[in-house]
């Protein structure tokens, strides 16, 4: 039997990655999509935005993510704002042995109210819970806090690949019973790029098979 249409054409889904510099935002995104770690001494801060497509069968339906990886550093800020535009699901990381990290997500929050509309799905990620020796934020303290800001919370660790599969699950299945974040997608497409092409930072597209037209970017 063919596929229906609905079957066929995969939900676009944009993500956005979103906290301070070092807490492990770029290391998720690589253990989720390319299924690799880097020790912190071999990574490099993100500069702008880093950008991946990563493709997924979540409650039965065919999803395509673009997965958007911004900088924390404050000089990059004004980069960085435009890319919330269309993101459907937020993913705010912070580590659990940085307080300062944790301190600063009502700053964070306070960007989304400015951004993002209040369906968006967001879910707070207490990231390297394999530094349990060293951690300055209890888990009871973050889910404490993402109850309080209407968000989803899980604690992970790229390192170890503790719960990082099940951050990416979790918010894709919550936007997908959040229809209104979606339908009407999956024939037209998302533009995620602003119709700018690449992105600063440079470009990685991963799982993207070679007839997807967005394989064929140069940036």
């Amino acid at each position: 039997m063919a596929p229906t249409a609905s079957q066929a054409t995969p939900i676009n889904v944009k993500l956005l990655l979103i906290g301070n510099s070092s807490v492990g935002k770029s290391s998720l995104l690589l253990r989720f999509s390319d299924e690799q770690w880097l020790p912190e001494d071999e990574s490099s801060a993100t500069i702008g935005v880093d950008f991946r497509v990563h493709k997924m069968d979540v409650k039965g339906k065919k999803v395509k993510l673009s997965i958007w990886d911004t900088a924390g550093q404050e000089r990059f800020r004004t980069i960085t704002s435009s890319y919330y535009r269309g993101a459907q699901g937020i993913i705010l990381v912070y580590d659990v042995s940085s307080r300062e990290s944790f301190d600063a997500l009502p700053r964070w929050y306070s960007e989304l109210g400015t951004y993002v509309s209040e369906s968006v799905v967001k879910i707070l990620v207490g990231n390297k819970v394999d530094k349990e020796f060293s951690r300055q934020v209890p888990a009871a303290e973050g889910s404490t806090f993402a109850a309080r800001m209407n968000s989803l919370f899980i604690e992970a660790s790229a390192k170890t690949d503790v719960n990082v599969k099940e951050t990416f699950q979790g918010v894709v299945e919550r936007i997908l019973d959040t229809p209104e974040l979606w339908e009407g997608g999956t024939s037209k497409g998302q533009r995620t790029d602003g119709g700018r092409g690449g992105v600063p930072g440079g470009v990685q597209i991963v799982g993207t098979p070679e007839s997807d037209p967005q394989s064929s970017c140069s940036c």
